[in-house]
């Protein structure tokens, strides 16, 4: 009983790190990456899906917009790797909103009830909004938890991280700035 007990807890610790997009290695080949992988989800060069969507912490309509660099978040209120993306992301929302940038934060939680808080806790001043019923992530098919998109100012996915690392953000600015 001891050791299917420690084995269920092993597992559903690997089944979290690896849904959240911690540290383990990525099982696809360069290959796979540069493809797109299964060819199901939104990758770079794709481009981005549609979507309009109303914030839940009061900034408005949530798109990507046409003309702007947008950078569009996947993110769930249960995932470790997102509760430190967030203030990141809320530092570049800071320093280059005025040079065009937007953030829209979909969380594709079940249930909006901890997503306010969540954003508030985190620091995101940033539109943030509720994916009900999943039909966004239908259509871009993030991989993991947080998923983090760099779209173009001509509505074209430039960049993509999958989950995220400590000083990845350092990384995300220098792509945004390129697209200015």
């Amino acid at each position: 009983m001891r050791t299917r007990t420690t084995a269920c807890l092993i597992a559903i610790s690997l089944f979290a790190v690896t849904a959240c997009g911690g540290d383990l290695p990525d099982p696809k080949s360069a290959a796979e990456k540069s493809s797109g992988g299964d060819g199901k989800g939104v990758d770079q060069g794709d481009k981005a899906p549609a979507f309009n969507l109303e914030s839940l912490n009061g900034q408005g309509k949530m798109t990507v917009a046409p003309g702007k660099v947008t950078i569009v978040d996947f993110w769930a209120t249960w995932c470790e790797p997102c509760k430190k993306s967030f203030p990141k992301l809320q530092e570049l929302y800071v320093k280059y909103k005025a040079s065009g940038l937007e953030i829209v934060a979909i969380s594709v939680d079940d249930e909006k009830g901890g997503i306010p808080e969540f954003a508030k806790t985190h620091g995101a001043k940033f539109p943030v909004g509720w994916d009900d019923g999943k039909k966004i992530a239908d259509k871009w098919k993030p991989a993991n938890m947080p998923s983090t998109y760099v779209v173009g100012k001509d509505g074209v996915v430039k960049h993509v991280h999958r989950g995220y690392h400590d000083g990845e953000e350092a990384e995300i600015e220098k792509e945004i700035k390129a697209l200015f």
